[in-house]
């Protein structure tokens, strides 16, 4: 499927004042800087970073925190759970996509559960394939302002059978933190510093808990966009980085396969990553609210990181203009120049 169906909106952009800026920007005569300027348009928009064959090619902060400040990455922390997931079964701490979950919830479901609870998958988490009550979008604030947000996810009326359609829900990658938390005998934050953010050299500081203490899965993850890039390398490099495989080569290839369908975009869905075509080559991203992105082509030796300010109503012209500068200014300005 076509990126161009990934925002069914206008891409029309008024023109707004310039901002602030910082970081090695693509000079006048660069090809890449259309790309800058159109980008520098969007009052949102924090930072552009383009990398291609493992350098920075050109990077620009346009407002906000700096380029290793910290900020919130929305959803594009389901993509890093996902990673978890997968160095967990790796290590023998999860058996796999296939294991079922019940066991590890025995507190939260009740005597007489829906019998479909016996039936949902790791995997089906990972896709969103699970039938579980959405959680996100106009139903996050309750479910985050409940007392119990397991216990909230897995009494609630099923919506569908697992392995049915894509129903797009924090409360699935929430789940994972906590299987990840309870087949580990670590908290979500210590695992993923340990395995995954300490050998890519990034800090992570703790984040939002839930109120028994399980690390949330899915939202308010902090890194800065230079460690987004350092993530969307480590994927594009096949789960290695250095001397190290940090995450499984067949990892990669699982959270890449097209599994399901959302019903928003169109876009099919991996494990924690949406799979796209662009110009009959792959096009892999990692997507977090109000316009957080790690895109990543392979066949370009490509990663490209936007961050921007994540708090405000959806803004999908924003959202909009994001792909169109990846898609028509960034994509085949470095595609001729190979």
């Amino acid at each position: 499927m076509h990126v161009r169906n990934l925002a069914l909106v206008s891409l029309f952009v008024g023109l707004l004042s310039s901002a602030a800026h910082s970081g090695s920007a693509a000079q006048p005569n660069d090809p890449l800087a259309p790309a800058f300027d159109a980008a520098a348009l969007l009052p949102r928009l924090q930072c552009l970073i383009i990398a291609q064959h493992g350098e920075i090619r050109a990077e620009r902060r346009f407002r906000g925190p700096g380029l290793d400040t910290a900020v919130n990455i929305k959803s594009v922390s389901k993509s890093v759970i996902s990673a978890l997931v997968g160095i967990a079964i790796d290590r023998g701490k999860l058996t796999g996509v296939d294991q079922t979950i019940a066991a590890f919830f025995p507190r939260e479901l009740t005597k007489g559960h829906d019998p479909r609870l016996d039936q949902i998958t790791i995997g089906n988490l990972l896709s969103m394939q699970s039938g579980l009550v959405r959680t996100s979008g106009p139903a996050y604030g309750s479910w985050i302002a409940s007392g119990n947000w397991l216990q909230y996810v897995l009494r609630a009326p099923m919506l569908a059978d697992p392995g049915g359609p894509m129903i797009y829900s924090t409360g699935n990658t929430h789940l994972l933190s906590a299987i990840l938390t309870r087949a580990t005998k670590q908290s979500t934050h210590s695992f993923a510093a340990r395995t995954l953010f300490k050998p890519l050299g990034i800090s992570v500081q703790p984040w939002v808990r839930d109120p028994q203490g399980i690390f949330m899965g899915g939202n308010e993850m902090r890194l800065s966009a230079h460690d987004l890039v350092r993530l969307g390398e480590l994927y594009r490099m096949r789960g290695r980085y250095r001397d190290q495989q940090i995450i499984p080569e067949a990892w990669i290839d699982a959270s890449w396969t097209p599994r399901t369908t959302s019903i928003f975009s169109g876009q099919a869905y991996g494990y924690g990553w949406f799979v796209a075509e662009l110009d009959q080559q792959r096009l892999y991203f990692a997507w977090g609210y109000g316009g957080q992105f790690i895109f990543v082509m392979p066949d370009l030796a490509l990663t490209v990181v936007t961050t921007s300010q994540a708090t405000g109503p959806r803004d999908l012209e924003h959202l909009g203009e994001i792909f169109r500068i990846f898609r028509e200014l960034i994509v085949p300005v470095l595609r001729s120049l190979q």
